[in-house]
């Protein structure tokens, strides 16, 4: 864990990859935990720390993770993920270039609760939520893309889904089409960036997280 920005009320973390954002039925510590160690230790805190998780990124996936301080900031930027009002862009590799270099993409997604996956539709099905991503090629390399991606909904596997759609599954995601699996059981998809208005000092803020150590993450990141 690498704190990329902290004040009295939040904290912005780079999450490995590996690492769960929040409790689940592993058992491991999650990062919550992690970083209420951390404020723990910093300030030298007797007894609870307050941590509240204000959103979360999948397991595999890296990058830029906001937890709260206090529970006047947590209830605050819930409310703000809530309208929309965090902008999250994300990079993803891919080993199939897709057919036109940026767009927007639309699916219906239904999400099975089973196999923890989603899957997506081009039209409208009972139960499906409505999908919406930007995407544009930003850089290339012998064998693979890069892509950044905006979010316009947050869906269960969104990105990863939807990339798989179009034929372009992120590198190392097995459970959506990829060949293989990454060594360290990561998939190429890392939260970048996140840009928001101070949900207390009202101050813009703008945090960009860096890639994962990976030869090929590095070369990609230099190359912009």
């Amino acid at each position: 864990m690498t704190v990329l920005y902290e004040d009295n009320h939040i904290i912005i973390v780079n999450k490995a990859p590996g690492e769960i954002v929040q409790g689940d039925k592993t058992g491991d510590e999650p990062l919550s935990e992690t970083v209420k160690a951390y404020l723990k230790e910093k300030y030298q805190k007797p007894g609870n720390v307050f941590c509240g998780v204000t959103h979360r990124l999948d397991r595999p996936t890296s990058g830029v993770v906001v937890f709260a301080k206090t529970s006047k900031s947590l209830s605050r930027l819930n409310e703000m993920f809530r309208k929309g009002e965090i902008n999250k862009t994300y990079w993803a590799i891919v080993k199939k270039r897709p057919s036109m270099e940026e767009g927007t993409l639309t699916h219906y997604l239904i999400k099975n609760e089973k196999t923890n996956k989603s899957a997506a539709y081009d039209t409208e099905k009972p139960n499906t939520k409505k999908a919406i991503l930007h995407y544009k090629l930003i850089a290339t390399s012998t064998n693979y893309y890069l892509l950044e991606v905006d979010l316009e909904t947050g869906r269960h596997h969104q990105i990863r889904c939807q990339l798989a759609k179009i034929g372009s599954p992120i590198k190392g995601d097995l459970k959506y089409g990829a060949e293989r699996s990454n060594p360290d059981g990561s998939i190429s998809l890392h939260a970048r960036s996140i840009s928001f208005i101070h949900p207390v000092s009202k101050e813009p803020i703008f945090v960009i997280a860096p890639v994962p150590e990976d030869a090929l993450w590095r070369s990609f990141e230099q190359s912009i």
